[in-house]
């Protein structure tokens, strides 16, 4: 599988009926301040001038991946950006269910993969929502059980893991499949490769319980595997160009981003500002977004699982817009997607005035941007 440099202004995204897992929405309490010391600028404080909305809703999950959310929130780098504007954090557990959160006004802004955000942009006619900046990038790989398979070829005949039907990482390892020259039908996931749709988070039990032979799949879940005993067999960055691919964007009701285009902008200097700090403090980052997610599901990863999954992680602004479009053309070609105009779903313009505000250059929207 690989990724074009530039790709057409003309892409593809997910069918309506893709299943969704109605899964349970829950709150989360706010983050501490930020040490003034601590916080790498990336842009220009609102000062504590006041914002047009009072409350910024926003979603994420608790994921490494989505660490910029977990990190911004946890030490209030972000609020420190929205001023007398409060944030009010809520986690998911799937993107289906947060793309529901953002339809009905529960949230305002969200951190989320590719494939949902396509699916939320093309099932709502490209009303819904703008893609307004990148987050994170990697954090995915192929593990297996070392003892039923030592090469890539070794997975013909055997049961593979992907998180949920029609999700990134089942697009990403049916795509690969199908490169292989391998047979699967997509749906039922039979074929030369069993392709088993588990929640991530009962994953580490069906291979424990070798119900499964591998997996391929996000952080921190691949090393959690590892852990058990799995190995690493590819890490899906190595498939595309300059090793970068999307794997969480943040998102925006295009409702909220037309009434408090302000309060936006001042999320997205909170979420600049919290990826140079992430970057500049890798090792204070990664044990906030931990603390962060003991906070959240009441246990902390152990070393031996967070160390790997947040070396495996990049943290930047860039959307990737052109692995998102080529994305969405592997789940096309994988049977699960239809083809549509994503022209609009991305709105970069806030961003990049942020950028060049702090002197860095722009990010492109692979010719999907708004008009």
């Amino acid at each position: 599988m690989s990724a074009p440099r530039t790709a057409p202004r003309r892409a593809l995204a997910a069918v309506a009926a893709l299943p969704l897992l109605a899964l349970a929405l829950t709150a989360c309490g706010y983050g501490s301040e930020a040490k003034q010391d601590d916080v790498k600028e990336a842009g220009v404080s609102t000062g504590g001038k006041k914002l047009s909305a009072d409350t910024v809703k926003i979603g994420y999950f608790p994921n490494l991946t989505h660490a910029t959310a977990l990190v911004g929130i946890q030490e209030g780098i972000i609020a420190k950006e929205l001023g007398s504007t409060a944030v009010k954090p809520s986690t998911f557990n799937a993107g289906p269910s947060e793309i529901e959160a953002l339809n009905a006004g529960s949230i305002d802004i969200g951190f989320i993969g590719p494939s949902p955000a396509i699916n939320g942009f093309a099932k709502s006619k490209g009303k819904s929502l703008r893609i307004i900046g990148g987050s994170a990038s990697g954090g995915v790989k192929l593990v297996v059980n070392p003892k039923k398979i030592k090469t890539l070829d070794d997975l013909k005949g055997k049961k593979i893991a992907t998180p949920q039907l029609g999700n990134t990482q089942d697009v990403a390892f049916l795509n690969w499949i199908s490169e292989k020259g391998w047979k699967v039908d997509a749906n039922s996931g039979k074929g030369d490769v069993s392709v088993v749709r588990t929640d991530n988070k009962v994953t580490p039990d069906a291979y424990r319980s070798g119900s499964i032979d591998g997996a391929w799949v996000p952080e921190p879940t691949a090393s959690k595997l590892v852990a058990q005993g799995a190995k690493e067999l590819l890490d899906e960055s190595s498939l595309w160009p300059d090793k970068k691919f999307v794997i969480t964007n943040i998102i925006v009701s295009q409702k909220f981003l037309t009434e408090h285009p302000d309060v936006v902008e001042a999320v997205l200097r909170g979420t600049v500002d919290t990826n140079a700090w992430i970057n500049a403090n890798p090792d204070k980052a990664k044990a906030s977004a931990n603390t962060a997610l003991k906070e959240l599901s009441g246990k902390a990863l152990p070393a031996e699982v967070l160390d790997p999954a947040w070396k495996s992680i990049q943290f930047i602004d860039d959307p990737l817009a052109a692995t998102l479009d080529t994305e969405a053309k592997h789940a096309v070609k994988a049977g699960l997607l239809e083809q549509t105009d994503l022209t609009g779903i991305y709105d970069l313009k806030p961003l990049n005035k942020i950028l060049e505000a702090a002197g860095r250059p722009e990010v492109a929207d692979a010719g999907l941007g708004v008009k």
